[in-house]
């Protein structure tokens, strides 16, 4: 993508935009060495760069294939110059484990986007503010009350009865062309919702599309975070211009947002501050955190990070799984004979789950080739140390490629060939030990919802795969199915998944 492209696409092409900027990139003349093309001492190799953009124009709107390219020619470990920002990549498991486990210390600061940087919400983020003891609490006050394996027993009847309406659903809409993103989106942030506020926030299509306006807000504010083109980040002395709109987007979605919750988060406040409220009397998320005195503030950033990140991201699995298969029939036949042999009741319960070994499988086979989050959250290093012989300094941003890493041939048979039994018998997890499958990352940013993701990824897939038989729309050739990417925060289907389903004859859940 040329400069050219990169200005129009972002609406920046104005006299008036072109003529400020000059200005400032004059300024930024003034105060750097931009237009020298030496390279700093010991960084990462990387392809050469030019003045000012430094390497912007080869990003492209695919970086983790860009930078998966460049990896090829330059090393398992790279460096790149987006304006002014500094940008180091590992794309092997063993520069992984360096950064995220060997100095994960010293890089386990955050990169924070430019649409999220709001001084009053980052100190009560989960996801990008700094590893303090707030942050630390924070953590522990999640997994306890929410990921734990004790808190997934209490919320294992959230989850059947919301999958139950799914299925309903999904029965009534026998015959019909189904958006699956839409649905299971839906589907997965009721069950959050749930167990967060107590209460469901969206609606199935065609029913009551009252609270469309949520999911459209929450998509909103997750584009806008994962946007490739941040003017601020590449150049900082831009970035209290908001050139993009982006800060000034996520504020307005924020605000709706909010407004909308405070009503809900007053009303509990209310019960559990009066004279009678005891601790047993909590059906949510909310309530602990009404109980440690949290503000409106301090409750708002971590829910929103909690239902917009892990709803996302757990969808896009579920997505791709699905795709696949769609493409790889004689997989969902195994995992159809697989559920027949192990499940025999209409709930599909945790342990029984733990039986569905070829399911778990084929599951991180879709981690590999489809990892979530590509590039892992944005690090940034607190200061500067050596990783691989090489220096990172400090206030580089840093990146994981995983995309890079499920594809390459040094770490993988046949790479590109989906494959689930290639984890039949394995040893590799998805939990932050095995280097070369990283879906939830590492060190002390691993993921706090992992159990509960994987937990109704598993749960989804069961339940679909037993009830339905699935078909692509206008009878399709499954084995064509398009699977072009779209980069984001998640690694999304460019075009949606329709498909139209059929009740089985096994299906054993009761309407």
């Amino acid at each position: 993508m040329d400069i050219t492209t990169f200005l129009k696409d972002n609406n920046i092409s104005s006299p008036l935009f072109i003529l400020s900027t000059l200005v400032f990139i004059l300024l930024i003349v003034k105060k750097t060495k931009l237009f020298s093309l030496k390279s700093d001492k010991n960084l990462p190799p990387g392809p050469p760069k030019l003045p000012i953009i430094g390497n912007l124009h080869q990003v492209g709107d695919q970086p983790h294939v860009t930078l998966a390219n460049l990896a090829k020619r330059y090393g398992p470990l790279i460096s790149l110059s987006l304006g002014k920002q500094l940008l180091v990549v590992a794309s092997s498991p063993e520069a992984a484990r360096e950064i995220l486990k060997t100095h994960d210390r010293l890089l386990s600061a955050r990169k924070v986007p430019s649409a999220l940087q709001h001084p009053t919400m980052l100190p009560h983020s989960l996801m990008w503010s700094e590893c303090n003891q707030t942050w630390k609490s924070l953590r522990t006050l999640c997994r306890t009350e929410m990921f734990s394996a004790k808190a997934l027993d209490t919320h294992s009847r959230v989850r059947e009865e919301i999958f139950a309406k799914l299925i309903d659903f999904l029965r009534k809409k026998q015959g019909h062309a189904i958006n699956m993103e839409d649905i299971i989106f839906t589907t997965l942030f009721n069950t959050l919702s749930s167990i967060m506020f107590a209460k469901e926030f969206l609606d199935f299509p065609d029913e009551n599309e009252s609270h469309d306006w949520l999911k459209e807000s929450m998509h909103k504010v997750i584009e806008y975070a994962g946007r490739i083109k941040d003017f601020g980040a590449f150049f900082p002395v831009l970035n209290r211009f908001d050139l993009n709109g982006t800060r000034k987007g996520t504020m307005t979605e924020f605000k709706k947002i909010l407004a909308y919750w405070e009503d809900i988060i007053e009303e509990r406040r209310a019960q559990v501050n009066s004279s009678t409220w005891s601790s047993e009397q909590a059906q949510s998320f909310l309530d602990r955190l009404l109980e440690k005195g949290f503000s409106n503030i301090q409750i708002f950033q971590p829910v929103m990070e909690l239902l917009g990140a892990g709803t996302n991201t757990t969808t896009t699995t579920v997505i791709w799984a699905m795709s696949e298969l769609m493409r790889h029939k004689e997989c969902m036949s195994k995992i159809q004979e697989e559920i027949q042999n192990e499940i025999t009741t209409d709930q599909i319960t945790n342990s029984q789950l733990s039986k569905l070994t070829y399911l778990q499988a084929f599951i991180k086979e879709t981690f590999r080739l489809h990892p979530p989050v590509p590039l892992l959250l944005p690090h940034m290093a607190v200061e500067t140390c050596e990783v691989m012989n090489y220096t990172i300094p400090k206030n580089a941003r840093v990146h994981v490629n995983l995309w890079a890493m499920g594809r390459d041939p040094k770490v993988w048979d046949n790479p590109l060939s989906f494959n689930p039994a290639r984890f039949i018998n394995s040893k590799v997890d998805f939990k932050g030990q095995d280097f070369e499958l990283l879906p939830f990352g590492s060190g002390r940013r691993t993921c706090p919802g992992m159990s509960h993701g994987i937990k109704s990824v598993e749960t989804v897939l069961a339940y679909l795969i037993r009830e339905f038989n699935w078909d692509l729309p206008n009878g399709d050739d499954p084995s064509k199915l398009d699977m072009t990417e779209k980069f984001g925060i998640a690694l999304k289907r460019e075009k949606p998944l329709m498909l139209i389903f059929k009740q089985r004859k096994g299906g054993q859940l009761n309407a």
